[in-house]
């Protein structure tokens, strides 16, 4: 037996005198066996320096909380568009339906895998493509792309007009039995194949399947309104708006953004990623028509520019981020200056992968969207700390707002949506471009869910 190869008598005896003779350590092991390792290694210096005062601020109506769904990028998405409603009637407070977009989602995601099932019939079940396919077809989380692909198709309505049930506050069951039968209709198709059927017999059995996808979808969330009555009133108790209304007609009255003048930008400093270039995810969407994802890759400090200009603007900025990242999470504070994690343990656990390494070696992802809502800027206008609206509650953090430092948004932001004026002329002419196709499982095809 080569002993390098394992671990012996003599090596757990030099690790136990080791570390029992460490004074630090064995207060580390007190700390973090009595309080864990996050609380351990806070540190007050930097959860102070996350003080709640603003240079430049958009104010919101009340929080949102998406609960127990992964709905946090469709949350993220309406913050935004609510905001403009707000400001735009003049009222305190107000939701759009955040079950009604789940609806249609689960709805498209369903016919984009059984499409993608469809043009992988000749592929080995086993292969990669059809493992990552059968994966996670209807999971909850989303990139904007694929939310403004929604609302193109099927507009908003108003949170009255299509309420949360139990399913789209715990989307957990529905998700199981949804994805369970879509498995189902993907071994049928399959198997189809197998024996010989056509494109032309599959075609139907694809068509009764989408017809049960919605069954079971109606079962769970209900029946999506085609058209509503809305009478809203402003902080005056004046009538603002009434009438019926589609939901496509809803959102020109009360949101009116220009959907395709705002864009993903990301930022991978990864090496087969170079800045400055357009690129999507192959087999990565919902909306089939819509087509796929589509981002613009650029140095976090063209994100943050962006963000802060349209911010100045008194516009709010969705974003994409892996918030579980140095995150003080009862406070709602992502700074790394916040957590001492290789002081704690002695070594280097926090930082022994930079951005690009974590990313190459699936140690970090898009997992969460919020919304940048303010900044707080250096003598120089630099930003240095940024406001974030959550959608975990008004309990979540400090009355549901969460701050990240500007190191942390050059570590963990990953994406930004930022109306296209922002970008320089060079910028906006690399969105006309045919974009370079990231496999299906790359890190940028991400789906911001955490819950």
């Amino acid at each position: 037996m080569d002993a390098l190869r394992c671990i012996t008598p003599e090596d757990l005896t030099h690790a136990r005198e080791e570390f029992l003779s460490n004074r630090a350590s064995i207060i580390a092991k007190n700390a973090v066996t009595s309080a864990g390792i996050r609380t351990a290694a806070r540190t007050p210096e930097g959860v102070a320096a996350n003080a709640m005062s603003w240079d430049v601020e958009v104010t919101q109506g009340s929080r949102t909380d998406q609960q127990r769904s992964g709905r946090c990028w469709m949350f993220a998405s309406l913050n935004t568009f609510r905001y403009r409603t707000i400001k735009k009637f003049n009222l305190s407070t107000y939701e759009f339906s955040q079950a009604y977009p789940l609806f249609f989602d689960k709805l498209e995601k369903s016919n984009w895998f059984l499409e993608n099932i469809l043009d992988t019939l000749d592929e080995p079940l086993l292969g990669r493509v059809v493992s990552y396919l059968l994966r996670d077809p209807v999971g909850d989380g989303g990139q904007w792309d694929m939310f403004r692909a929604l609302v193109r198709k099927y507009g908003v309505v108003p949170k009255e007009a299509m309420p949360e049930t139990a399913c789209s506050r715990n989307t957990r069951e529905m998700d199981k039995y949804l994805t369970r039968y879509l498995r189902g209709c993907a071994r049928t198709l399959r198997n189809g194949h197998a024996e010989g059927k056509s494109a032309d017999e599959l075609r139907p059995m694809k068509t009764k399947m989408m017809d049960e996808v919605y069954h079971l979808l109606v079962t769970c969330l209900g029946v999506p309104p085609t058209s509503f009555d809305v009478r809203l009133r402003d902080k005056d108790n004046k009538v603002v708006l009434s009438g019926t209304f589609t939901p496509q007609e809803f959102f020109a009255q009360t949101v009116g953004m220009e959907l395709d003048d705002y864009v993903s930008l990301i930022s991978a400093p990864t090496a087969d990623k170079p800045f400055g270039h357009l690129y999507t995810v192959a087999r990565l969407g919902n909306v089939y028509e819509a087509g796929g994802v589509r981002y613009l890759n650029l140095p976090p400090e063209r994100l943050k520019a962006a963000a802060l200009a349209q911010l100045g603007d008194d516009l709010p900025v969705w974003f994409g981020c892996d918030v579980d990242q140095s995150y003080v999470r009862d406070e709602g504070i992502m700074d790394r200056a916040a957590l001492d994690i290789d002081t704690l343990f002695g070594f280097a656990v926090e930082t022994c992968m930079d951005k690009a390494e974590r990313l190459d070696y699936g140690e970090s992802l898009m997992t969460h969207a919020m919304v940048l809502e303010g900044a707080k800027l250096d003598d120089e206008g630099h930003p240095t700390l940024w406001k974030v609206e959550n959608s975990w509650g008004k309990d979540h953090a400090r009355d549901g707002f969460n701050t990240l430092s500007d190191p942390w948004f050059d570590e963990y932001v990953y994406q930004v949506v930022v109306d296209k004026k922002y970008l320089s002329d060079e910028e906006r002419a690399q969105l006309d471009g045919e974009p370079i196709v990231l496999m299906p499982w790359d890190p940028m095809g991400s789906l911001a869910r955490c819950m």
